[in-house]
């Protein structure tokens, strides 16, 4: 038994249950995103919030204290991304990444956007031309310091 095993039982119950993420997250009280991070191994769930994943799809007392366990951090089984819609994003990356870089620098200095102290809001935006994923990224600014 290890974390990846606990995720893949959440997975092929999830499917059989019909379930969603934004249902899932309701009921742990965090927002999908966060929870759908947290259920696919990403992030470390406290003990109430494992008890009611736990509930939700079935798992024992051992696969509700992986889910407690602080994970190895990152998913993609390669460098590049195989998966056409995760491609997508690092596309996005590779194209508009230094753009990014250089707005983000210019508004706040030298620094980084955190990945910690972060937020992220994926929603439908409905339009004539075809629906489009809108995407909201926000992270905490953190400054580089001189010593």
């Amino acid at each position: 038994m290890n974390r990846n095993d606990v995720t893949e039982k959440i997975i092929t119950t999830k499917v059989s249950k019909g379930l969603t993420w934004e249902s899932v997250a309701k009921k742990v009280g965090m927002s999908k995103e966060w929870t759908t991070a947290g259920c696919l191994g990403q992030m470390t769930f406290d003990e109430k919030q494992a008890r009611v994943v736990g509930k939700i799809f079935g798992l024992n007392a051992e696969e509700q204290k992986w889910l407690q366990t602080v994970p190895y951090k990152g998913s993609l089984p390669t460098a590049i991304p195989a998966d056409p819609l995760i491609y997508r994003l690092y596309e996005l990356v590779n194209v508009y990444g230094t753009t990014i870089k250089e707005l983000i620098h210019e508004e706040f200095g030298d620094g980084i956007m955190s990945a910690i102290d972060f937020s992220m809001d994926i929603v439908r935006q409905p339009d004539p031309k075809g629906d489009r994923v809108n995407m909201v990224l926000s992270g905490k600014f953190l400054p580089y310091k001189s010593y």
